[in-house]
């Protein structure tokens, strides 16, 4: 949001420097990005001056171009070769000298001392549009006979300096995108300590000529328009705006158009309320509909682009087509062109939510819509349409041809506020005195209803859309007391507290350090996502989904139900940018919506859970002679996944297990619970589907760690410690032939339900299928390691043991010895 120092200080009666005034911006909430000075005409027409054409003769090797010598002092004559077919002895310029810079937009040259066609130039003589005067390029400009030689062009032509301030608005200071605005706060300011007040221009001189050109209004979508108000100015003429105005707009970046559509844009930038002008011949039936239209209506626009409308885009119509995307675009048959007579003003206020989401479809980014989705002063549009009306008669003339049109159904109210003096003291950290509240409330519009002892009722005006509990009202207060005024206590006041066991924040500290190890990279994404991500998702279905009443754009449309989605994106991202071999993790929440749940309280319908979720792809290692690369695999994750979960005191026989063989997320994965049955985690290999949506082509492997089971499991997993072994441990291997379908997790639990006190680990270190092995079935070499904590293990202790065990493999696996 750009801001006119000088133009703001026609509301402000002050002589604070511009750097003053930024501080003074920055100090009460609307930060100063930048303070830039800037001319009336761009370089300021340095290096420009008045000469006289002494002489002017053909070049000798050219038939287009002349010879001149210009008289640019007293004693200073330059030759100059110039081409303008009008140049000649006589006349008073517009020189360039040596060193000048000229603009051509945002291109810009500098004017040097050479030779054109064998003869010297040591200048230029400029056309209105060399040096951004105006757009005539058809010969020199050539001033009046009485102007002095020397005369600085800027001094000629009254080039101002002015200074843009660019303040980083956020969303919730809508109040101040308006010279008003800041105008407004500044002042309030400046109230603290002595009477200071700002000025707006009066519209009390605002009158009706006559009522020969009525148009009516009506609102078919009234919850889509809060406030509609308009009038019809017949007999206008259309050029060019006065310099003052074309030199305010320009200040803060705005292209001067003509007399008519530069005041709509002046006003809004005065106002903050946005304006749009009509031709009101182009209103068929003499009347305006405010209505949405069928999905797909075809709509021109003002830049010349067909478009097709959505069924929820607000739109201005006439009895016969639509002229209008409301709040965002003109339509391109209603405009303002040379040839316009008859002019209707409009000043609305459009709902927010609508305005923002038709601004999205469109692509159409424009200062009305900015204002208009972040919401304008309903209670400000006929200030607004007064002032703009009266500077179109001043500047356009005509006579205003009709009473005002204001639809209002649902006035919006002031919004009550009640606010304790205790309360403002204790947020603030300081009492600062009844009587500079109640200045501070003064200054910022905000009326006092009713005062007690113990506070006031106050009644804040609809502008401030983010104002309106007790402590939007002590921050409003504070804001303009100044946060640097609030000294830093000398002792800090803290009563104890238990903290929450297991410590959340040490946990995750602890995870993200082993990650870290392992050579992972931490991501956040956001947390607000797009709907596509779920559609003809099995798993996570979109009805579940968190939507977002008034979302910035259909890709943040709704809230993540996984950290999948956003991981993915991280992949995508790198791995375009030719960074392959990729082991990410993420905490971060995920929300859901579950429509079944019958309460009285709505909220009880959201949920909302943390998860931890690690992402691996590419290769396990950097490319290297001393190392062959392999693929990253599920058993690489599964090993992850298995170190944190010992990490967190999850003992292998605790956890029970799952295999996901059929499932949208996951082509194929394991699923880990507690004791009693409640998910842990879940990982596997992502879906290709999945995949897809992200133009992935390596395999992607995903675990999804329910953090709140983690630590809330955790307090149940006590630590044990015991000595070191005194006595030695034995191994003994086994070769055993087992059916296709038996996983090594059913050897291993059946060895430990057979031998409890001597078995202390069992490994699987080679797997056979082939040759010799008839085709149902497979060869599993597993490793057991025996150790008795009392004594040495014998021989006969130990061949009981390993007989018991394959005892119990062939009985309970049908297992037999190879």
């Amino acid at each position: 949001m750009n801001i006119s120092y000088k133009w703001l200080k026609d509301y402000l009666d002050t002589d604070l420097s511009p750097e003053k005034l930024g501080e003074i911006l920055t100090y009460i909430g609307l930060e100063v990005d930048g303070i830039e000075e800037v001319e009336s005409i761009k370089g300021g027409l340095q290096g420009l001056i008045v000469g006289e054409v002494l002489t002017c003769i053909k070049h000798p090797d050219s038939d287009h171009l002349n010879k001149t010598t210009v008289k640019v002092e007293e004693n200073k004559v330059l030759p100059i070769v110039c081409g303008a077919p009008n140049v000649a002895a006589g006349q008073k310029v517009i020189v360039a000298t040596v060193g000048t810079t000229l603009y051509d937009g945002d291109k810009e040259f500098k004017i040097k001392k050479s030779k054109i066609r064998g003869e010297v130039s040591e200048g230029m003589l400029c056309a209105e549009d060399e040096i951004g005067i105006g757009s005539d390029h058809a010969g020199i400009i050539v001033l009046p006979d009485n102007v002095a030689v020397g005369t600085p062009a800027s001094k000629y032509y009254s080039v101002e300096t002015d200074y843009c301030i660019e303040i980083d608005l956020t969303p919730n200071r809508i109040d101040g995108a308006s010279h008003i605005g800041a105008a407004r706060d500044v002042a309030a300011y400046l109230n603290k300590n002595k009477d200071f007040s700002y000025k707006r221009p009066s519209v009390d001189n605002f009158k009706i000529d006559n009522n020969s050109r009525k148009i009516s209004v009506k609102l078919e979508t009234p919850g889509t328009c809060i406030r509609y108000s308009g009038l019809t100015i017949s007999g206008i003429e259309i050029k060019e705006s006065p310099e003052w105005m074309k030199t305010r707009l320009k200040a803060v970046g705005i292209r001067p158009i003509n007399n008519v559509v530069d005041i709509t844009n002046y006003v809004m930038y005065e106002t903050g309320q946005p304006m749009h002008s009509f031709n009101a011949d182009a209103i068929t039936g003499e009347k305006i509909i405010v209505k949405t239209l069928a999905e797909g209506t075809p709509f021109k626009t003002l830049d010349g682009i067909d478009r097709k409308l959505n069924k929820d885009d607000i739109m201005i119509c006439n009895t016969r087509e639509p002229m209008c995307l409301a709040g965002v675009f003109g339509g391109f048959k209603s405009g303002i062109t040379n040839s316009t007579k008859n002019l209707f003003l409009e000043s609305a206020c459009f709902d927010p939510v609508h305005i923002r989401k038709t601004a999205r479809r469109h692509t159409l980014m424009t200062d009305a819509s900015f204002r208009y989705e972040r919401g304008t002063d309903p209670n400000g549009t006929i200030y607004a349409l007064k002032r703009a009306a009266m500077l179109v008669k001043k500047l356009a003339g005509g006579q205003i041809s009709s009473d005002i049109i204001d639809i209002y159904p649902n006035p919006v109210k002031d919004f009550e506020v009640e606010v304790s003096y205790d309360h403002i003291d204790r947020l603030i950290g300081k009492k600062i005195g009844k009587d500079l509240i109640k200045r501070i409330l003064k200054g910022l519009e905000i009326k006092i209803e009713k005062e007690t002892e113990e506070g006031l009722s106050l009644k804040v005006p609809p502008y401030r859309v983010d104002v309106k509990r007790e402590a939007d009202i002590i921050e409003e207060i504070l804001r303009i007391y100044g946060y640097n005024n609030v000294e830093i206590p000398t002792k800090i006041n803290e009563s104890l507290q238990t903290s929450i066991k297991p410590n959340p924040v040490k946990v995750r500290n602890i995870l993200s350090e082993l990650l870290s190890n392992y050579g992972f990279n931490e991501i956040w994404s956001n947390s607000l996502t797009k709907t596509s991500y779920y559609a003809n998702n099995k798993d996570l279905t979109a009805d579940k989904l968190v939507m977002l009443l008034n979302p910035l754009s259909s890709d943040l449309n709704c809230m993540r139900q996984t950290l999948l989605f956003g991981g993915m994106e991280a992949i995508a991202f790198n791995v375009n940018r030719k960074a392959a071999n990729l082991r990410l993790y993420e905490f971060g929440h995920c929300y859901n919506y579950n429509k079944d749940i019958s309460s009285d309280n709505h909220l009880k319908k959201y949920g909302e859970s943390e998860h931890l979720g690690l992402f691996i792809t590419g290769k396990k290692s950097k490319e290297s002679w001393t190392i062959k690369q392999q693929d990253c695999n599920f058993y690489e994750l599964k090993s992850y996944v298995e170190n944190i979960l010992l990490k967190m005191g999850f003992l292998p026989e605790k956890i029970q297990q799952e295999n996901i063989s059929s499932s949208d997320l996951f082509l194929k994965g394991i699923r880990y619970s507690d004791h009693n049955g409640i998910k842990i985690v879940e990982f596997g290999r992502v879906n290709k589907s999945i995949q897809k949506k992200f133009d992935m082509e390596n395999p992607v492997y995903y675990a999804d760690f329910m953090l709140e089971t983690l630590l809330t499991d955790q307090k149940f997993n006590d630590v044990h410690y015991k000595d070191l072994p005194k006595y030695p441990s034995v191994k003994r291997d086994l070769a055993l032939l087992l059916n296709k379908e038996t996983a090594f997790d059913e050897i291993k639990k059946t060895a430990f339900e057979t031998e409890k006190k001597l078995l202390r680990s069992v490994d699987l270190f080679d797997v056979y299928e082939g040759t010799g092995i008839p085709l149902d079935k497979k060869s599993y070499a597993v490793s057991f390691i025996l150790r008795n904590d009392n004594k040495t293990l014998n021989d006969k202790q130990i061949d009981k043991t390993m007989e018991r065990l394959k005892n119990a493999f062939e009985q309970k696996l049908g297992a037999t010895l190879r």
